[in-house]
């Protein structure tokens, strides 16, 4: 249930707020990405699961300026 109220939370975001959340996003999963390869990772699930959230975000993102257009 938690990508439920991930989502959720993420639809009351204002599309500024969605971008910034989407930047620092990005920004987790390169670290992880980083410290993967060198190594220093202890939990690799980590990945998958901010790869997910991105997503959301860019779904999110998409769903919202649909309906602006409409």
């Amino acid at each position: 249930m938690k990508s439920k109220d991930f989502t959720n939370s993420l639809k009351g975001m204002s599309v500024e707020e969605l971008n910034d959340e989407l930047t620092a996003a990005k920004k987790e999963l390169f670290n992880l990405r980083f410290q993967n390869a060198t190594n220093q990772l202890d939990n690799t699930s980590r990945i998958k699961e901010v790869r997910r959230n991105i997503a959301r975000i860019q779904t999110v993102l998409t769903e919202s300026q649909r309906a602006a257009e409409a």
